[in-house]
């Protein structure tokens, strides 16, 4: 009986290893860090905001199961001291499924209480999916601040590029698909759930002349703005390929996947005592 269950044990503990990193594989590209914003001022934990914060980050990962973008309030400011509401939401990238979502939104909510640790207000972007939170309501007004903007370093003088990047941009902008592609170019934009079809617009025109603008003739860009982003590479040249890039948010995006890594490293030895545990 003793053999059994420690080959049982041993058996269940292969197949978790083996399909471990299979699924980190499938959801790594959602989950590469893009930038974080952190509020300087911060929250005593013994006041309501911290339990209304913990409210409303558990609705966005629960939301993220049903719908790629929602919204959430917990507490009001009608008592005092006032702004101890906590106002939040959750945007995921069109292409993903619903259990993708949802591990990008939760993996993002991980990743900003290390980032952002005792922050008022809050917001990190990954690959798949962007998650804000503030104890003031944001929530649905214009915003066009840019909060993060990278290009390629490497470039191009080849004319066809051009305007194969300013089809696929005008395609974009004017909402032909999430994602568009003509030749060696590909671009994707999206904008958060809560803008109507004409500030959605607006937002994507701005972002895409920020492209243009700013990038020039890089072969690859990203513009985000707080309501909306736009990005374009030519094949070869899209943003995992950090190298390409410089940034100061790359050192943040590091720190934040090497101390993940410890703690996916630790409970992987957890789970490996745990089973060592009860086959002795």
């Amino acid at each position: 009986m003793f053999l059994m269950k420690l080959r049982m044990s041993c058996l269940f503990l292969y197949w978790t290893l083996l399909l471990l990193p299979c699924t980190t594989k499938q959801s790594a590209e959602a989950a590469s860090f893009i930038y974080a914003g952190c509020s300087p001022n911060k929250y005593d934990p013994i006041t309501p905001f911290q339990n209304h914060l913990n409210s409303l980050l558990t609705s966005l990962v629960s939301g993220a199961s049903l719908a790629s973008y929602n919204s959430y309030t917990s507490g009001d400011d009608s008592g005092s001291p006032p702004g101890m509401a906590a106002y939040g939401l959750y945007q995921c990238r069109n292409d993903l499924s619903a259990g993708d979502c949802s591990a990008c939104v939760q993996s993002a909510i991980s990743q900003l209480g290390l980032v952002c640790p005792g922050s008022f207000a809050a917001s990190l972007q990954l690959d798949g999916c962007f998650v804000r939170y503030s104890n003031e309501d944001f929530i649905g007004k214009p915003d066009p601040t840019m909060v993060y903007r990278k290009c390629s370093t490497v470039t191009s003088s080849d004319e066809a590029f051009f305007q194969r990047r300013d089809d696929v941009l005008a395609d974009l902008q004017n909402g032909v698909s999430f994602r568009v592609s003509s030749g060696t170019v590909q671009g994707v934009v999206q904008c958060l759930g809560d803008l109507n079809g004409a500030d959605c617009s607006a937002c994507l025109s701005q972002a895409v002349g920020q492209l243009k603008n700013a990038c020039g003739s890089a072969l690859a860009a990203d513009v985000y703005l707080a309501q909306c982003y736009a990005r374009y590479w030519a094949s070869g040249h899209y943003f995992h390929t950090s190298a390409d890039y410089t940034d100061g948010d790359d050192d943040i995006g590091r720190t934040v996947a090497i101390i993940v890594g410890i703690l996916a490293g630790l409970a992987l030895v957890v789970v490996f005592l745990s089973f060592l545990k009860r086959a002795c």
